[in-house]
């Protein structure tokens, strides 16, 4: 019947984020059989009709955040290896634990623990590349985000892959197991970045991706020295590389994008390539501040991302959004760039954009996924609140988080997880914390 809902989300302030970015006080919003049926005013729909009935109790509903840019299992390594430079931080701690670490058996963990965080803090879609992705996403199904997951690869063995020269092939694989596997899970290839990856790798992954018809991602000029790591010519950035490659279009996610001149944002616009800003990571690595103003004024898409706990050390997108606002603010000396919806459309549908997904979430509208967040704004640092908007990016916490669906699917109930065990999640990772302390290279 036409008015009739599995499930009703009333006593709403809904930021829909649609194309004018409408916000709706005391609004209700109809999801049937997993997507957005209705998007209305006060009494607009008849909750007496619905399967069930969430009472939003005057909080914001919102689309589901977007994290275009994260590790999932590096959530094991949190804190392991803090306060150093990128190179150092990467080739004498990270790598060395991985290899003596990363197995099926622990990317699940730490994909678990790193889904259970995002969905408590209101992340419904993730941008993930790592190794051993077959094990990151078979741990992503069984939570029921939604995600991209990147088969990682590099030009030296790896965990998963002992003989480089495979490389290719075993990400190509990947991406035609799980192409059509499940509706939540795009697959994607990952090139770790133009230092760790061949001129050939590079292009053989591209022209694997493409064949595929999936998202090539790329961390990109995420260092001042990155063209000299990667014995590109003098003269040459690591975007113009890319680009003579023939790497960088519109199935192109490009991460970090930090030291970039005017060309370089001038070649990622033509290319159609987006990028993803990890402003927690870059300032924590200290590699800079990524001219994001500059890319979105050019038009270049751009999402928000959190990276990967081993650099962040959260996958907080409500912290990462203050950070982004906040930081080009200070950067800039404008007070008035990076306004509040601006990095709220970047947390959501322009991070959607990003990903490909943008017809199906990232705003609310009738007939996109059911992708959906509830904040609790009875707390006193959310009271009172004049422009909702303005209280998402520099107010709320991840802690707020009420309810979370995906796919009308809820996931989180009231604050808690509704089908996993936090305590058993968090006490695996712990044990497997605990191996990894033991060859911790940090120790006193």
């Amino acid at each position: 019947m036409e008015n009739t809902a599995d499930i009703v989300i009333c006593n709403a302030t809904v930021v829909t984020v649609n194309p004018g970015f409408d916000i709706i006080q005391d609004g209700v919003v109809a999801v049937d059989n997993g997507r957005i049926k209705h998007v209305g005013g006060p009494g607009s729909f008849p909750a007496d009709a619905a399967g069930e009935v969430i009472d939003a109790k005057g909080g914001i509903l919102m689309p589901g955040l977007v994290n275009t840019h994260a590790h999932l299992p590096m959530s094991l390594f949190r804190g392991l290896a803090d306060d150093l430079p990128l190179e150092k931080w990467l080739s004498e701690h990270i790598f060395p634990a991985e290899a003596a670490h990363i197995t099926p058996a622990n990317v699940q963990t730490g994909t678990v623990l790193s889904c259970a965080e995002m969905l408590l803090s209101g992340t419904t879609t993730c941008c993930d590349g790592y190794f051993y992705e077959d094990a990151v996403a078979e741990a992503v199904l069984r939570t029921g985000i939604r995600a991209v997951l990147g088969q990682g690869l590099v030009d030296f063995p790896t965990p998963d892959a002992p003989e480089p020269e495979k490389n290719v092939d075993r990400a190509a694989e990947f991406v035609q197991a799980w192409k059509s596997r499940n509706s939540r899970i795009m697959p994607s290839i990952f090139c770790h970045s133009p230092y760790t990856c061949s001129a050939d790798t590079l292009q053989r992954a591209k022209q694997a991706a493409a064949a595929a018809g999936v998202l090539f991602q790329i961390h990109v000029a995420e260092t001042q020295n990155e063209s000299a790591l990667a014995g590109i010519p003098v003269g040459i950035s690591p975007v113009k590389h890319l680009a003579d490659l023939g790497v960088l279009d519109e199935n192109t996610l490009a991460s970090h994008c930090v030291w970039l001149n005017a060309v370089d944002i001038s070649i990622l616009a033509d290319s159609g390539a987006a990028v993803s800003h990890n402003p927690e990571s870059n300032m924590k690595l200290a590699s800079g501040i990524a001219p994001v103003p500059a890319l979105i004024h050019a038009g270049v898409p751009v999402g928000l991302g959190t990276d990967g706990c081993a650099s962040n050390n959260n996958l907080d997108m409500f912290e990462a959004m203050g950070f982004a606002a906040k930081l080009h603010k200070a950067a800039t000396g404008d007070p008035t760039v990076m306004d509040a919806e601006t990095v709220v459309r970047m947390a959501t549908i322009d991070g959607a954009r990003t990903l490909g997904l943008d017809s199906l979430t990232g705003s609310i509208e009738p007939g996109k996924a059911a992708d959906l967040i509830v904040l609790d704004t009875r707390r006193p640092h959310l009271s009172p609140i004049y422009h909702p908007e303005s209280h998402l990016v520099y107010a709320v916490r991840g802690a707020d988080t009420m309810h979370v669906m995906v796919d009308g699917r809820v996931l989180v109930r009231d604050g808690r997880l509704a089908d996993m065990d936090v305590g058993e999640i968090i006490a695996r990772a712990a044990e497997t914390g605990a191996a990894i302390a033991q060859t911790d290279t940090r120790k006193s």
